[in-house]
């Protein structure tokens, strides 16, 4: 599932291409919206909030009117001059905006709905890693509040912070030298939160996400895919496993050296 730096740079090529810009016209290609027009609507701002992306706009009218989507495990949003071929099947698109020579497309959407309020749609979500109001002091409480969850899971929990998925979360806890079934009341935390935000933010414009710091190919990462290869830091094998509960448990990475139970 893309993860928080991934939807941050999709909004940033969204909002390089769009903002300032009236639509010439919009294509929803969901029944829920098969018949609805937004051309004409002046595209306002385009955010990320954790994993979701919300493009506002406002209508002629002068309403407002957000698209919030939502990647989920396959979507994507492209962005390319009209005419140009698509990377992905015609019948996997679920929007097309276009304003002038633009034209942007969402495929695979896991969520694509029109908001009159975009508050509530996020309300849940923990501090968003990559948000301007980012709240560190926030998110460790969020973490500390369930001592007994591991860690490994309570990252993933979007209520707690906004943006980490399965990838960093096996790279935090391998940096931090934390396994990710370690008790939440066992680890320190704030390091955790710090490290976090300071990767997220490095990765938010990189097309390759790098945690090791080297950016050679398949030198990105120190742990996550890495099942059975050797560990960067001590040679140890590193192992893959799974942790929480049927439908939600999810592949972690782990060395068993540097990150002992």
């Amino acid at each position: 599932m893309p993860e928080g730096d991934t939807v941050f740079r999709a909004a940033h090529r969204l909002r390089t291409a769009l903002v300032g810009k009236n639509l010439s016209d919009s294509d929803f290609r969901v029944p829920r919206y098969a018949t609805t027009d937004l051309s004409g609507a002046r595209v306002e701002s385009v955010r990320s909030v954790g994993k979701h992306l919300f493009i506002d706009l406002r209508r002629p009218s002068g309403t407002p009117v957000s698209i919030h989507s939502h990647l989920m495990m396959e979507g994507l949003w492209d962005v390319h001059a009209i005419g140009a071929k698509w990377r992905r099947p015609w019948h996997t698109a679920r929007v097309v905006l276009r304003a002038g020579d633009i034209e942007a497309v969402g495929f695979d959407l896991g969520v694509l709905e029109l908001l009159a309020d975009p508050g509530p749609a996020v309300a849940h979500l923990g501090p968003d890693l990559l948000g301007d109001d980012w709240d560190a002091a926030r998110a460790v409480e969020n973490l500390a509040a369930a001592p007994d969850t591991p860690i490994g899971i309570a990252l993933l929990d979007q209520r707690n912070l906004a943006g980490v998925g399965n990838v960093y979360r096996s790279e935090l806890c391998f940096m931090r030298r934390v396994h990710p079934a370690t008790p939440t009341a066992a680890v320190d935390l704030p390091p955790l939160v710090d490290l976090a935000h300071r990767l997220l933010t490095a990765n938010r414009l990189r097309v390759a996400r790098v945690t090791t710091g080297a950016t050679g190919r398949g030198r990105e990462l120190w742990v996550y895919g890495r099942d059975r290869r050797p560990c960067r830091r001590c040679g140890t094998a590193v192992e893959r496993g799974m942790l929480g509960e049927p439908p939600a448990e999810r592949s972690i990475y782990v060395c068993p050296r540097c990150q002992t139970r």
